[in-house]
């Protein structure tokens, strides 16, 4: 199912952001991607500025660097399972600590992170109180990380991830979920997973 186009502006007070900086960063040579420098500070710095004015509150999940982390200034929270085991294993972690009803997550290497993401998610979560989770779509391609999910996802998450699985893909099916076009924002969805993408992000932003 996808849903189309913006909406107006949710109740951020129901909403905490999660940004997901858990991750080995192996294609990055192992750095912490999070705290890799883009036009002079941590690209995590340019994912909080954007998600902050979408939410009522926000924590980063991590999983090294905690102090260079907490030094940001949120909440941090580092991955139950041991192991670098993805992304829903940060997800889980952050749904156990949240006390607003919905979570919308993001990965530290989007500093282009839409402006009314948060928004444009909630519309489908308020207009079918059935849907759990709304994924953004780009191009016709889900962007799996940028979810806003209901806290009652969680039960059937430990579930899944204690039964060894791992991959978005494969639990999304078990829940209710809807897609969201945001096609009219491609380029916010850049990650930067290699020098080389940092690089010709700082190219763009130096010329923007």
């Amino acid at each position: 199912m996808t849903v189309a186009g913006a909406v107006s502006e949710p109740s951020q007070a129901l909403i905490t952001g999660v940004i997901l900086a858990g991750g080995q960063a192996r294609r990055m040579g192992g750095l912490d991607k999070g705290l890799v420098e883009l036009a002079g500070k941590p690209m995590v710095s340019h994912v909080l500025a954007a998600l902050a004015p979408q939410v009522g509150s926000l924590m980063i999940n991590a999983n090294r660097n905690l102090e260079r982390y907490r030094a940001l200034g949120v909440r941090v929270l580092e991955d139950r399972l041991g192991g670098y085991q993805g992304p829903l294993a940060g997800m889980a972690s952050a749904l156990e600590a949240i006390s607003t009803p919905l979570m919308l997550t993001a990965p530290c290497d989007a500093p282009l992170l839409p402006p009314d993401l948060a928004q444009r998610l909630y519309l489908p979560l308020a207009a079918d109180h059935a849907a759990e989770i709304a994924v953004a779509s780009c191009g016709g391609r889900l962007q799996p990380v940028f979810l806003l999910m209901r806290r009652e996802v969680l039960a059937g998450l430990r579930e899944f991830l204690a039964g060894g699985e791992r991959k978005i893909d494969r639990w999304l099916p078990r829940h209710l979920w809807v897609s969201v076009d945001l096609s009219d924002r491609l380029e916010s969805f850049a990650n930067v997973n290699t020098p080389e993408d940092r690089a010709e992000l700082e190219r763009r932003l130096g010329r923007s």
